[in-house]
């Protein structure tokens, strides 16, 4: 009887983001709750298009290949912090409250 291990189930879209094969879920997603103490049961219940299997999978995946992987997940998140601070400094918080009751009140 030959064996074959089946693939892990990632994943790379043309913008560099790495998702679970055939879902929109990311691996951050995934790992995120999994480095949260989530068990693989709790995140395949809270992603529906996850097989509980391919959250193993991946996880098992993961402890494999811990280090590039922590460096993946540091660069999204570095990311992600530029396109906050970005978004911040378009449409600023503060005042916001002010500026919408001032809005209400012209309408009137």
């Amino acid at each position: 009887m030959e064996f074959q291990a089946p693939p892990v189930p990632l994943e790379y879209t043309p913008e560099g983001v790495i998702r679970i094969t055939g879902t929109r879920v990311t691996l951050d997603s995934v790992l995120y709750h999994f480095n949260h103490g989530a068990t693989p049961e709790t995140i395949a219940q809270k992603y529906p298009t996850l097989s509980l299997s391919d959250v193993y999978a991946v996880i098992a995946y993961y402890l494999q290949h811990r280090q590039p992987l922590d460096a993946y997940l540091a660069e999204s998140e570095r990311v992600q912090e530029q396109i906050d601070d970005r978004i911040d400094a378009d449409y600023p918080q503060t005042g916001i409250r002010e500026r919408l009751l001032a809005r209400r009140t012209s309408s009137t």
